[in-house]
This record gives C-alpha cells, structure tokens and sequence, in this order.
C-alpha cells in the first residue's frame, strides 16, 4: 500500500503563503495521480488540486491563480504552494493518490490543518 505523510500546515494570516508537502512511500512514478483535497468546519471534503505523472494539472476554480501543484520525483513528493491565502481556505488538507489499474486503488494521508486569520 502507498502511505502518504503531509506536512506544512500552520496558522497563516490572509494573504500570506504556506508550502504543504506530501511525501509517498513509494516511487511516484508507479502512481498516476496525485494531489490534494481539503475539509473546512461544517463543510463537505473537496478537490483542490491534481497532478498526473504526465505532468497535467487541475485546480479547483476557487484556487486557480493562487495555488500551484508540483512534483518532485526524486524525493516522491508533491508539493501545494498556495499564495494570497484567505479566510475561506482554512481546513484540513489531505494528501491523495491514485494508482490506475483494473481495479484502481487510492490512497489518503492523516491530513494537515490550515488555519488562515483576518
């Protein structure tokens, strides 16, 4: 199985920056995507951005312009650097993978809270 370890949440003001980091048990090359999702108070968990390993990205609408995905493949991390954080991006963010395959299999991290202040 994949394991996946986030890290670099924190309190932020808004407008600031966090870099979170998800680090995977295995080679990233193996698993076909990869990317984050987050839950705030009250809220249902959603997409926030994928990576593929073709290097195609997706963002959610309400992070386009302020977020970037990114990957490392020789450290098998993926990064989210999110810029001009504000209030509504506060809540847990989990790490995600998924291997392609007949069945498919994926994988979640412990997650990591953000917390942005006004």
């Amino acid at each position: 199985q994949v394991q996946l370890v986030e890290s670099g949440g924190g309190l932020v003001q808004a407008g600031g920056s966090l870099r979170l980091s998800c680090a995977a048990s295995e080679s990233i090359f193996s698993i076909n995507v990869m990317g984050w999702y987050r839950q705030a108070p009250g809220k249902q968990r959603e997409l926030v951005a994928i990576i593929t390993s073709s290097g195609t990205r997706n963002y959610a609408d309400s992070v386009k312009g302020r977020f970037t995905i990114s990957r490392d493949n020789t450290k098998n991390t993926v990064y989210l650097q999110m810029n001009s954080l504000k209030r509504e991006d506060t809540g847990v963010y989990y790490c995600y993978a998924l291997r392609a395959g007949i069945p498919p299999a994926d994988y979640w991290g412990q997650g990591t809270q953000v917390t942005v202040s006004s």
